[in-house]
């Protein structure tokens, strides 16, 4: 059988979305490379041409994954009515990649993938804080925030929500995330000079 030759790039970003599929549905451990080439139908030299281990392609994976959830974000903001709070309350309560995306996210919480999970956040954070950003400027000129910072507050935020409710980064305690749940809504109402009581959204339904 003639196997087809594709653009570098093209085959690439192939085998990425099929791992991308069957970790989820396989699972990290329950897949393997052969799966994604039978998957593809391509030789073993091809595949490993573009990645030399299934923990090369977990990181493909989920760089692909974060691209997407930037993606989804930049194209549900032009969508957005209302100022800038309700755009980013609409934003923050429709966050559901991590779901989508469960056994991946799961693979990353692995003691032994701490330093990938930890580089893969860094990069979420970059690419993530322009478009929370754009909305906290969109705040001050409607004098909902206070702000002199955005962007950078829109980093100190995030790295917040990330790195310390997530317990693949740290075994945090019921008792830790509990605390500064409850915290975050004034903190980040003082971060932004909003108006008290404005992110109470974020903990009305706990």
């Amino acid at each position: 059988m003639v196997r087809t030759v594709k653009k570098p790039e093209i085959r690439r970003q192939e085998i990425i979305e099929s791992a991308s599929q069957l970790f989820q549905t396989k699972t990290f451990a329950g897949t393997s490379m052969q799966d994604v080439m039978s998957m593809l139908d391509i030789a073993k030299g091809t595949i490993y041409h573009y990645f030399k281990s299934k923990e090369e392609l977990l990181e493909a994976v989920t760089k692909y994954i974060i691209d997407q959830d930037v993606k989804q974000k930049e194209a549900l903001l032009e969508t957005l009515q209302g100022n800038a709070l309700q755009k980013l309350a609409t934003m923050i309560m429709m966050n559901t990649t991590a779901a989508e995306h469960n056994e991946v996210m799961q693979q990353l919480h692995q003691p032994a993938n701490l330093a990938l999970h930890t580089r893969l956040l860094v990069q979420a954070l970059i690419k993530q804080a322009p478009i929370y950003a754009s909305l906290i400027e969109q705040g001050i000129e409607e004098g909902i925030f206070l702000c002199e910072h955005p962007l950078e507050s829109a980093e100190f935020i995030l790295t917040a929500f990330q790195f310390l409710t997530d317990t693949g980064i740290s075994n945090w305690s019921a008792e830790d995330m509990q605390r500064r749940t409850l915290a975050f809504p004034t903190m980040i109402e003082a971060q932004l000079g909003a108006a008290k009581g404005s992110f109470q959204f974020l903990i009305e339904n706990l």
